[in-house]
C-alpha cells in the first residue's frame, strides 16, 4: 500500500527536516512497510546530512523545456512576450531585439502557442540534478537539487515526485520551508500533511498560513510542536479553537540541540526522543492500518 505523507512547515527553523529524518528512522526501525524519504528542499537539501554512512546509488540531470527564438522567422509582434506570465520573455521591435531568459521560463508552452510565425523552437535545459542514495535503512533516500542561481524550484520537486511516484510504501516527502508555490507542489498528492511549528508569535503567524493552504487542498493534516517551554499558549488556544490535531510536542533542550547541530539521528541518540516519533508515526499510520 502506498502512503504519502509531507513535512511541512510555515517558516524555516522551526524543525520540518528534525522532524523528517527521524521519523524516517522510527518507521524504518519499527513499522514493517518499506519507507523512502525524498528531500523536496531543493534549493538547500540536507537531509543527507544525518546518514554518515549513505551511499550514493545513481544521479540524473533534471531538466525542462526551454524555447529559443529563430529570429529569422521571428515578425517581434511580442504576442509571445504578452502571453508569458513569468517575464521570461523581451522582445523590443523598433531594434528588432528578442531574446528568451531561460532562468526564468517555467515550460508552459503559451509562447509556442501565441507564436503564429512558428519562430519558437523547445529545447531541454538542465535545471537540477536527482540522486538516489542508500542510508542503511528503509527504502533510502531521494535528494533533489536545484542549479545556484535558478528561480525554478517547482519543476525539479515535479520531476523528482514523478521518479518516486510509483513507491509502494510509505513516502516522506520533505516539503521547502514558507508556503510558496514549492510546498503547494510538495503537498499536491500527499495523503497527509504534518506541519511542524513552535510555541511562538512568528510560529503560530506562519502556522496559520500553512495550515489555511492544507484546508484549501483539501489535505487531511496534523501539528508537531517543536522546542516546547518556551514561547506561550497562543499556539495551543489556536490549534483548540480551530479542532487540529496536536500530533505531538518536543521539548527544548540544550542537549538536543547540540546532537542535531553535530548531525545525528536524536531518535537514536534518546531513548524518550524516538518515543515522540513512535507517537507521531503511530497517530497517523495505525489509523490507515499501516
Amino acid at each position: 500500500m502506498s502512503y504519502k505523507i509531507a513535512i511541512a512547515s510555515g517558516k524555516g527553523g522551526t524543525g520540518k527536516t528534525t522532524v523528517a529524518v527521524n521519523l524516517y528512522n522510527v518507521i524504518a526501525k519499527y513499522h514493517e512497510q518499506d519507507v523512502l524519504l525524498v528531500d523536496c528542499d531543493v534549493e538547500e537539501p540536507n537531509d543527507l546530512l544525518f546518514f554518515s554512512g549513505a551511499k550514493r546509488l545513481d544521479g540524473e540531470v533534471v531538466s525542462h523545456r526551454v524555447p529559443e527564438l529563430d529570429l529569422d522567422r521571428c515578425t517581434f509582434c511580442r504576442k509571445c512576450s504578452e502571453y508569458c506570465e513569468f517575464n521570461a520573455i523581451t522582445v523590443i521591435p523598433p531594434v528588432k531585439f528578442a531574446a528568451v531568459n531561460p532562468d526564468l521560463c517555467h515550460s508552459c508552452g503559451a509562447c509556442l502557442y501565441a507564436c503564429k510565425d512558428h519562430a519558437l523552437v523547445e529545447k531541454r535545459v538542465g535545471i537540477g540534478e536527482l540522486t538516489r542514495y542508500d542510508i542503511g535503512l528503509g527504502a533510502g533516500l531521494v535528494e533533489g537539487k536545484m542549479n545556484v542561481g535558478l528561480a525554478l524550484q517547482t519543476p525539479v520537486i515535479r520531476y523528482i515526485k514523478d521518479k518516486t511516484r510509483d513507491f509502494n510504501g510509505i513516502a516522506l516527502y520533505d516539503a521547502p520551508p514558507g508556503t510558496s508555490c514549492s510546498v503547494v507542489s510538495t503537498v499536491a498528492d500527499s495523503d497527509y500533511v504534518i506541519l511542524v511549528t513552535e510555541p511562538t508569535p512568528f510560529g503560530l503567524h506562519d502556522l496559520r498560513l500553512a495550515a489555511g493552504i492544507a484546508r484549501e487542498m483539501g489535505k487531511p493534516f496534523g501539528v508537531v510542536v517543536n522546542k516546547t517551554g518556551i514561547g506561550n499558549n497562543d499556539l495551543y488556544e489556536y490549534l483548540e479553537q480551530e479542532g487540529i490535531a496536536l500530533l505531538a510536542g518536543i521539548p527544548f533542550k540544550k542537549e538536543y540541540a547540540e546532537k542535531y547541530a553535530g548531525g545525528a539521528l536524536l531518535s537514536d541518540a534518546y531513548g524518550e526522543y524516538e518515543a515522540f516519533f513512535k507517537t507521531i508515526a503511530n497517530n497517523i499510520l495505525k489509523s490507515k492500518g499501516l
